[in-house]
């Protein structure tokens, strides 16, 4: 094997002729189909078991080689778009441990959070959402789906990341059809090292109260005012997110630049409201957020 070859593009070449092959293929197959040296494969063959990569499997004399079960390997970001059609085949086939290797394999190919997220977790969501609008899919068949999507982002989650506590942020959903979307959100931004307060679905806290209750909360997880919070409100309600605009604008008043809130649903051009930032995508609130956050050191 020549010494341009690196283990993940090696790899890669294993887990497509692999993958083809139900069975499994002997290293002199393998051998041939990579036009690799067969000591030399053998090698790499044996490190790639041992690392979990690989299996071997032994019928009479011949060993037979293996991928060990729902491994795959990416190339990014050119594999995003194929990642985002697997993704959604499994989900519709309802096959979680499918959907989730998926993720695994992705994590393992070095995929970035916010990329998984964006191009992969949130069309998902979309679409469910369509089928669901359309009448295709029933509310218990939706809401099935969308407990695979988040069990998705919490395998994200799981990456272990040191948090910058200069940089702050409360994401909430002011109702039950976008509680999924501020969880995703919550997902983009820790993977950046944000220090995340992911409150999720707030519509029964909709009351008098609210702002007193906000306040306190913010008191506590924002103690010494260090470096900016930001507060992300999602909905596709006019009327929740003047709610929550009005309930929130008065204590960012007291704080100061330092606090910052946006307003995130698609209401138009025409609705505006009384944030910082009034938008519909997702990563125009990370952009913003962290060009806030550089503006403010």
């Amino acid at each position: 094997m020549g010494r341009a070859y690196q283990n993940d593009e090696l790899k890669q070449k294993l887990s497509e002729i692999l993958q083809e092959s139900k069975l499994g293929l002997s290293g002199i197959e393998i051998s041939q189909k990579l036009k690799i040296n067969r000591i030399t494969i053998m090698k790499y063959l044996k490190i790639f078991a041992a690392e979990g990569f690989l299996k071997q499997q032994n019928i009479g004399n011949t060993t037979l080689w293996l991928l060990e079960s729902e491994q795959e390997i990416f190339r990014f970001p050119d594999d995003y778009f194929k990642v985002e059609s697997q993704y959604l085949e499994y989900l519709l086939k309802r096959s979680e441990s499918q959907v989730y290797s998926l993720i695994k394999n992705c994590i393992r190919s070095e995929a970035t959070v916010y990329n998984l997220v964006i191009e992969v977790i949130i069309p998902a969501v979309n679409h469910v959402q369509s089928l669901y609008d359309e009448g295709k899919i029933g509310n218990s068949e939706e809401k099935f789906l969308m407990n695979i999507i988040s069990k998705s982002l919490q395998i994200l989650n799981q990456i272990p990341l040191d948090s910058n506590p200069k940089k702050n942020i409360v994401i909430l959903s002011g109702d039950p059809e976008n509680t999924l979307l501020s969880e995703a959100a919550s997902t983009v931004f820790y993977s950046h090292q944000w220090s995340v307060f992911h409150l999720g679905d707030m519509s029964s806290a909709i009351n008098v109260l609210f702002d007193l209750d906000f306040q306190k909360l913010v008191s506590k997880i924002w103690k010494r005012k260090s470096g900016i919070l930001i507060v992300v409100v999602f909905s596709n309600s006019k009327e929740r997110l003047n709610f929550f605009a009005d309930s929130i604008n008065p204590i960012k008043q007291k704080i100061g630049k330092k606090m910052h809130l946006v307003l995130c649903g698609k209401l138009g051009k025409k609705s505006k409201l009384d944030c910082d930032l009034q938008v519909e995508k997702l990563e125009n609130i990370k952009q913003w957020a962290e060009t806030i956050f550089d503006n403010s050191n």
